[in-house]
């Protein structure tokens, strides 16, 4: 390999094919062949068989059926199903319908070497064959596998969504809120998951500038939960993956920490009263909060609270004034007990997060994906 073009050069080589000539020119890719024999396809050196990929649900009930699908015989059933269920694209029952993995890893490593073609990358046509023939390899033998958006998108769509997570940003404005609900729909109609951080939204205590009082991040938190049961990865086959975050001296951190406890025993109530139990049923489709990972976001500062058994403030988002105090180990015993109960919320570790923050200087990292 003489030279590797960087993310950002390759994200400016696609909008801009002059940019691209001149980082090939700057350093382009040669290519030794490791797994492969020039000449010789890698879909020929795999033994295929003609399977059935079915899944059936908690009652016993197929929930998804596809027949004749070839795959590598050295796959698992479980890879069959995943695979033949999440990313291969076309309406089921339909001519358009993708029925082999050979079609699968053929349209992603096409679509990508083709790519690479059209920009330059390649120091000759040999490399590029070598590109194909080794990535090819990689795939249909599970030695390396892509994530999701790229086996739902590339080959698919004309501008693919690609990455498999995005951090959103959120101010204390109307307009930013709904730009976040917007932008996550988006992610998620892609495929991919998103991760907010709702800390610079006023408590449900602080006044707004036209009067009123704020309705706080649980408020907005509902109405992108509901949006994102909707979407549910934009019939791309998969749940949307969410994840929520506050910080710990957020004046709702309380009511942030114990939402989906709540919500949790309004499922088990359902649930008694003999609704649905399953994951997509009518006790937990009827309740809030399901469709996130909620996260508290938490410094060496009150972590120290804790180990000293001290005090904890929460400070007021506009004014940074006083708005409770709390009993640091109080707090982490309500963390515990609503994780025990319902899986949430978990804790993000701030201070060594961005201590171990490898670009400290594009900005602090203030919340994760999934």
């Amino acid at each position: 390999m003489v030279g590797t073009p960087g993310e950002e050069e390759m994200a400016q080589g696609v909008e801009n094919p002059e940019f691209a000539k001149t980082a090939a020119r700057q350093g382009s890719l040669a290519l030794p062949r490791f797994f492969t024999r020039p000449g010789v396809d890698p879909m020929t050196q795999v033994d295929w068989d003609l399977r059935s990929a079915l899944i059936a649900g908690e009652d016993g009930r197929l929930v998804f059926e596809q027949r004749d699908v070839e795959v590598p015989r050295g796959w698992s059933q479980t890879a069959t199903n995943v695979v033949v269920s999440k990313y291969f694209r076309g309406p089921l029952n339909d001519p358009r319908r993708e029925t082999s993995v050979r079609q699968l890893i053929g349209r992603v490593v096409d679509t990508i070497t083709g790519w690479g073609r059209s920009q330059h990358y390649f120091t000759a046509d040999a490399d590029a064959e070598t590109f194909k023939a080794e990535l090819t390899h990689l795939l249909v033998n599970q030695m390396v596998s892509f994530n999701s958006p790229v086996y739902f998108n590339v080959g698919i769509e004309a501008k693919p969504q690609c990455s498999a997570c995005f951090i959103l940003k959120v101010e204390d404005s109307m307009e930013s809120i709904l730009g976040w609900y917007r932008n996550e729909g988006m992610i998620f109609k892609g495929g991919s998951g998103a991760g907010v951080n709702l800390s610079a939204l006023r408590s449900r205590r602080e006044r707004l500038s036209a009067g009123g009082t704020a309705s706080g991040p649980l408020s907005f938190m509902k109405a992108a939960d509901a949006s994102a049961g909707v979407i549910k990865s934009g019939g791309k086959t998969r749940r949307a993956a969410k994840m929520v975050v506050l910080n710990v001296d957020h004046p709702d951190i309380k009511e942030f920490i114990t939402c989906k406890q709540d919500e949790e025993k309004k499922a088990w109530a359902l649930i008694d009263a003999g609704y649905d139990a399953s994951l997509d049923g009518d006790a937990y489709g009827s309740v809030f909060f399901q469709n996130a990972n909620n996260s508290v976001r938490v410094t060496d500062e009150f972590m120290r609270a804790i180990a000293n058994d001290g005090e904890w403030q929460t400070r007021f988002i506009k004014s940074g004034e006083l708005a409770d105090n709390y009993h640091a180990r109080d707090l982490l015993r309500m963390i515990a007990e609503a994780a025990w109960a319902c899986g949430d919320p978990g804790m993000q570790f701030d201070t060594t997060i961005n201590g171990w923050h490898t670009c400290p200087n594009t900005g602090r990292i203030n919340a994760s994906t999934t």
